[in-house]
């Protein structure tokens, strides 16, 4: 599977086989379109969009793509969290933020993610990753790349002694064969060990 990233704003964004992982903050839509055509990629390639969590700078595109025909994957974790940065959002005139319309969504949980994943052309799986954020979303490919989003990186671990979590999420995402790491902010890792 081809990784492409689409840097446009502050977030890094991935298209993979029609599937967006990420967005950036509200208003970056014409920034969007300029770097998916500096790519040479189709307005049309994008047809599923999945947020690692529903944090402004991630999430900010995902009304606005869905209104134009993006059909977001929606993970039952993360039901309740969809909205709680609209009025983050409501606050900045500036911007063009379009809300979330979870009905229209896709939702599955993350036992059922393999199989529609595997449906819409995609091998891999989505997991639950907690410590940064409760509503936190891996993707990890049978290929060894894994999307992890805002996740602290594992270097880190040891400044973190008491993050259970953040050792378990790390652990889960080596389970199932991670081997290249995108950040949602930070350059890509190859994993070498």
């Amino acid at each position: 599977m081809t990784v492409t990233n689409l840097k446009y704003g502050n977030t890094n964004t991935y298209l993979v086989s029609g599937l967006l992982i990420d967005t950036d903050m509200a208003g970056t839509m014409p920034a969007l379109r300029r770097e998916i055509k500096r790519q040479g990629i189709a307005p049309d390639a994008i047809r599923y969009v999945l947020a690692t969590h529903y944090h402004p700078d991630h999430m900010g595109l995902i009304g606005e793509l869905m209104q134009n025909g993006v059909r977001l994957i929606l993970l039952e974790h993360q039901r309740d969290f969809v909205h709680s940065m609209d009025a983050i959002f409501a606050r900045d005139r500036r911007t063009s933020f379009v809300p979330i319309d979870e009905c229209a969504a896709t939702v599955i949980s993350v036992a059922e993610s393999r199989t529609f994943l595997s449906n819409i052309g995609i091998g891999g799986e989505i997991i639950t990753t907690k410590s940064h954020s409760p509503d936190g979303a891996a993707l990890i490919l049978d290929d060894g790349n894994a999307f992890v989003g805002d996740l602290e990186p594992r270097e880190f671990l040891g400044g973190y002694d008491e993050n259970d979590a953040l050792r378990e999420d790390w652990a889960n995402i080596f389970s199932l064969g991670a081997k290249i790491i995108r950040y949602g902010h930070a350059n890509t890792q190859q994993i070498t060990e």
